[in-house]
């Protein structure tokens, strides 16, 4: 069955035994997806690329009587530097594959790559977006890190209007955000980076392809302009607590010190200890905090690669 309701294409959808039925509501821009949103209350889903929504629909974890498709608000498929403010924003609809294959990510943002290369398969690459996977608020989402690094800012717009946080601060506990009901992510942006910056990302799992990480680990590092001081480090870990966080500890250990190996490897211990890591189906702790103190000083050695190659 189709009708039209306010110039938007409404389906009734229903796949498989487990699939209740739902109608699919295709909105323009953000303010009549939150207008839908607010006509359908507590029976609305907002749905990005679908790749984890629909999967929810499916097993019955999740019964909305309304998905509401954002795929076609163009201003949240935008990918754009602002040349004059260094200023990267990055809609919230803005897919993995695009990000992966972005030669201004490629080379002024290796974090971000380094992440997005590494999200599942190339199918799901393709459809997955950066909001969906911050929105979904696991423990173990790689786009997360690189975000956090990078100081980035979520642009949330619901019925009360617009308002920032910094993705640090989204997150309260696995599977939960602070965007209140009828709100969504619309995009994020990123601050001009010092020019002697360097950034990377490794992720670990128990095998190569399409796995969850037992651990994920971003390190950035700024240098002065004698190219040896620490202006600025970010550590931020996945999988290492109930949320995305960053090694506080850590950063402020080389903040103002002459970044070397030997300094590196004392921030790995420190991040080591800062991280809540826990045993699980798929990883022991001791192995992750092991993990994290080794790849700590190897992302550093690695950012200090990179700063020497762009400069």
């Amino acid at each position: 069955m189709q009708e039209n309701l306010s110039g938007s294409l409404i389906t009734d959808t229903s796949k498989g035994n487990h699939m209740k039925h739902f109608k699919y509501l295709s909105p323009e821009t953000v303010e009549k997806a939150i207008s839908f949103y607010e006509q359908h209350s507590e029976t609305a889903k907002y749905m990005a690329g679908g790749t984890d929504v629909i999967v929810k629909v499916k097993e019955g974890w999740m019964e909305p009587d309304y998905l509401i498709s954002l795929k076609k608000i163009a201003e949240m498929n935008e990918l754009h530097k602002n040349e004059a403010t260094k200023e990267l924003s990055i809609g919230a609809l803005v897919t993995h594959s695009t990000l992966e294959k972005s030669l201004m990510i490629q080379n002024e943002y290796p974090i971000i790559y380094d992440a997005v290369s590494n999200i599942g398969s190339l199918q799901v690459r393709n459809v997955g977006t950066i909001g969906g996977n911050l929105i979904n608020a696991v423990p173990s989402a790689d786009g997360a890190i690189p975000l956090i690094a990078l100081d980035g800012v979520a642009l949330l717009h619901g019925p009360d209007g617009e308002r920032s946080v910094e993705v640090k601060d989204l997150f309260i506990e696995p599977y939960k955000t602070i965007l209140k009901p009828g709100e969504l992510l619309k995009k994020i942006t990123i601050p001009p980076q010092e020019e002697c910056t360097g950034s990377a990302y490794i992720k670990f799992g128990r095998r190569a392809a399409m796995e969850l990480p037992l651990i994920g680990i971003g390190v950035l590092i700024s240098l002065d302009d004698d190219g040896q001081t620490c202006t600025k480090a970010r550590i931020c870990l996945g999988v290492a607590a109930p949320t995305p966080m960053r090694a506080f500890d850590a950063e402020k250990l080389l903040v103002g010190q002459k970044i070397d190996e030997e300094i590196l490897a004392k921030a790995g211990i420190i991040a080591s200890d800062e991280s809540k890591v826990r045993d699980s189906v798929r990883g022991k702790a001791w192995h992750r905090k092991e993990m994290i103190r080794v790849q700590v000083r190897r992302m550093g050695l690695k950012c200090l690669k990179i700063i020497k190659h762009n400069n």
